[in-house]
């Protein structure tokens, strides 16, 4: 019997999007987060395309959408395990880890309070550490803590539970295996940063001051692991002299062979954010080509207008750092001129490019093509950077014609 519920697998912008917008059409919808909470890597920046907004302007709203629909359901910190049967019938695995923190939290930061135990934040990209306790982001959906209990100090556990007049503190959950059976599959399950110690030679992981562009936007966040303040990590100083590296990993047989879409804007907006808070700091932008598609070419031009940008057409050949100050050496090739340049900065920015978070899974029932990006089928059906590389605009845009294309498998079936 065909089964005309929706399952999105993804809880960042195109899996609220389509999340939400599937469940208004008063169809039964499921929506499964790896992490904590909802908001994926727009949850993280400090504005995102195209109006530069913030992560509130286009959460906040649809978090408040989905809060009234009495037609979705969410799993946080749920996995998918397996997927089986066919469209309008599919029986879908899934494992949910354990919270540690029920239902009754209130967020009252009692239990942060009395935590010694630190764990190093995978949110702020290892800038920063939070407790044992926390939680996920100060945007967290749902609002409540979660537990790392590997991280907790010896104690730890009997002052959180004694301070927490809710009973929120579940010591006892366990992980849960569960099967839900839908008609259809969205997945949204989004992009990660390519590992940048893997390009050996730019210098990330061996030199402080190499810092990628997530790092910089969570750096440039104000609830951000240096509270809206982009410094240089060896000594906390604010660089006057940045050196952005395109294609850090994009565009290259050894690594991405793909071009990652975002990048170039990526590093022309962080341009903006140094003019906006140090207008004496210069960036320079070493490049491939500079790639601002559609209207993004206005953006192009409002940066090169309000950012002290040098921009030099050339692939960088070596990073090399001064032991004495920490500013880091940048060896490139001036295609224009022909030259070899070697220019000093005070902090080198990688703009890394993107790869589907399923790279180098294997999940029972779901296709993946060469690089890890999940192929449509006729009931599953991939939005976003699941898709491929794309922009937020442009993912949301996939997102709503993604639950055009659900409605119509559990119609059919």
């Amino acid at each position: 019997m065909a089964n005309s519920s929706i399952l999105v697998v993804g809880g960042g912008i195109s899996g609220i999007t389509s999340a939400i917008e599937a469940a208004e059409m008063e169809v039964d919808v499921y929506l499964v987060e790896s992490e904590p909470t909802l908001g994926g890597r727009v949850g993280q920046l400090r504005y995102y395309f195209p109006k530069l907004c913030p992560p509130t302007c286009g959460l906040e709203i649809n978090y408040k959408r989905m809060k009234a629909n009495p037609h979705l359901t969410i799993y946080t910190m749920t996995e998918v395990l397996e997927i089986s049967g066919a469209p309008g019938s599919y029986k879908v695995k899934l494992k949910q880890n354990p919270r540690f923190v029920n239902d009754n939290c209130t967020c009252c930061g009692e239990c942060e309070k009395v935590c010694e135990g630190e764990r190093i934040s995978r949110f702020d990209f290892g800038l920063g550490k939070t407790k044992a306790i926390y939680l996920p982001s100060p945007m967290a959906f749902p609002a409540r803590y979660v537990l790392d209990k590997s991280a907790l100090a010896p104690g730890d556990l009997e002052k959180i539970m004694s301070v927490c007049q809710y009973h929120a503190i579940d010591p006892d959950m366990k992980e849960e295996v569960f099967e839900l059976e839908v008609g259809a599959i969205i997945w949204a399950t989004g992009w990660q940063p390519y590992d940048a110690t893997k390009i050996d030679n730019l210098g990330y992981g061996k030199f402080n001051n190499v810092i990628t562009n997530m790092q910089v936007e969570r750096m440039a966040s104000p609830w951000g692991p240096t509270g809206g303040e982009i410094k240089r990590p060896s000594d906390g100083e604010v660089p006057t002299k940045v050196a952005f590296v395109q294609c850090a990993g994009s565009r290259d047989e050894n690594h991405l062979p793909y071009c990652s879409y975002i990048c170039c804007l990526a590093s022309l907006k962080h341009s903006l954010y140094f003019a906006e808070k140090y207008p004496n700091t210069e960036c320079t932008i070493f490049y491939i080509d500079i790639r601002t598609p559609g209207r993004y070419e206005k953006f192009l031009n409002r940066a090169t207008n309000e950012a002290k940008i040098k921009f030099v057409k050339g692939k960088v050949a070596k990073i090399e750092e001064d032991p004495s100050t920490k500013d880091l050496l940048v060896t490139a090739e001036d295609t224009l001129s022909g030259r070899r340049v070697t220019e000093r900065f005070n902090m080198v920015i990688l703009a890394l490019g993107m790869q589907p978070s399923t790279i180098g899974k294997t999940i029972p029932g779901l296709s993946l093509d060469e690089n890890g990006f999940v192929v449509e089928t006729d009931g599953i059906i991939p939005v976003g950077c699941a898709k491929k590389p794309l922009d937020v605009m442009t993912s949301n845009e996939t997102a709503t014609g993604a639950v055009l294309k659900a409605l119509q498998v559990i119609k059919r079936a």
